[in-house]
């Protein structure tokens, strides 16, 4: 049996296995060990291969572009990325805005000629809710929230199953 797994890479990394059906299998959210680099991004790393598992269709969140923490940022989606080719793992990337976009949320709320961009813990906000509405499924952190849509998309791209519209734009980037 195939895992869809989704990879949400931060300080605190998202990590999220489903069954073919959908069925949450693993959840968590990873830090690594301290503060400090590198045994921090070493350890993070190490946690998540230690999830990983051959077989596993894997959708990790493409880099960020507006990051204050750009070296780490690099870092930790680099690293990820080597370990996975280390294991012969294949993975395939959804950029953040597709990541949203899979769930309906566009960054803006309002009617046309009234709208407002949603940012920080309201774009947040609005993804969870996303999540709840079309999945039914709920975490307190918003990095989980993102690896449970990596991971629905990696079950949708390699199982061919699209709910809405946007998800089939979304798969055909990818």
């Amino acid at each position: 049996m195939s895992r869809f797994v989704g990879i949400d890479p931060a300080s605190k990394t998202g990590f999220v296995a489903l069954d073919d059906k959908g069925n949450v299998l693993k959840v968590k959210e990873l830090t690594g060990i301290g503060n400090k680099d590198p045994k921090r991004m070493t350890t993070l790393i190490y946690d998540i291969m230690q999830h990983v598992q051959p077989g596993d269709l894997i959708c990790i969140e493409g880099f960020p572009f507006n990051t204050q923490k750009a070296m780490f940022a690099g870092g930790i989606h680099h690293g990820i990325r080597n370990e996975l080719f280390k294991r012969n793992l294949k993975y395939i990337e959804a950029a953040p805005n597709a990541v949203k976009k899979f769930v309906g949320v566009t960054g803006w709320e309002g009617e046309p000629g009234n709208k407002k961009r949603l940012t920080g813990a309201a774009k947040k906000r609005a993804v969870m809710d996303a999540v709840q509405e079309h999945y039914g499924f709920t975490h307190s952190s918003d990095n989980v929230v993102d690896a449970y849509i990596m991971a629905r998309i990696a079950l949708s791209k390699h199982k061919g199953v699209v709910l809405y519209e946007q998800q089939a734009d979304v798969l055909a980037k990818i």
